[in-house]
């Protein structure tokens, strides 16, 4: 990364180029590698402590999830997420999760029990103020729905959303962590018109839970 000598020590283990997609993946969720921050091949090696091969790997990885953009013999760079894009996000999110929710609902399933032990999980984290744990549940939470209604090419599709979700998700609680009384309220919402099996309260919840927030939407470039 042009321009730093900071050294940032990931703590992941496993395969060269796993530590380095699960290293560069979390440090831009979390916004320690800022969008339009440019990625150095030697940094990144030197930075986790591997050679060029596995950096170049993850970077491929990373840019076909659309956290970067490769750039020919120049590196890579971080993606910044539009205005367009999240609202594109929201839409495709609400398809997704709508149908999760009508088919759980129309075979009398139920709320999985995994979204309330998620839930408890992410009270913890929000004492703690950890935004980056608390996207990551909040993003498992509405999965769970997803994976429990069985469509595994649905499933694929809401999974290939996760930088963009995950990566706004984490600046909204930053800009606004009061916000997070009411998400908890729509969250235990949604499970308690799960657990009646009634779709259309279900829904509703849904659609409000994921309005865009307008302090996110203004910090964002609409293209």
């Amino acid at each position: 990364m042009s321009g730093t000598t900071q050294n940032f020590a990931p703590s992941v283990a496993g395969p060269a180029r796993v530590r380095v997609y699960e290293w560069l993946r979390d440090e831009i969720i979390k916004g320690t590698i800022q969008p339009g921050q440019f990625l150095d091949e030697v940094w990144v090696s030197e930075s986790v402590g591997v050679s060029r091969t596995p950096v170049r790997e993850a970077f491929h990885q990373l840019a076909a999830e659309r956290f970067i953009t490769l750039l020919p013999r120049k590196g890579a760079q971080v993606r910044t997420v539009t205005t367009r894009e999240l609202e594109e996000v929201y839409e495709s999110r609400l398809l997704i999760e709508g149908h999760a929710i009508s088919q759980l609902c129309a075979r009398g399933q139920g709320a999985p029990p995994e979204m309330r032990n998620i839930l408890d999980q992410m009270g913890a984290a929000v004492k703690l103020s950890d935004w980056f744990a608390v996207s990551a549940l909040d993003r498992n939470f509405h999965r769970t729905m997803v994976t429990v209604a069985g469509n595994s090419v649905l499933t694929e599709l809401y999974d290939m959303m996760r930088s963009r979700q995950q990566r706004v998700a984490v600046r909204a609680l930053t800009v606004r962590p009061e916000r997070t009384g009411l998400i908890d309220q729509e969250h235990w919402a949604m499970i308690d018109a799960l657990s009646r099996n009634d779709a259309d309260t279900a829904l509703k919840v849904l659609k409000r839970h994921l309005l865009p927030v307008t302090e996110i939407i203004a910090l964002l470039p609409a293209e």
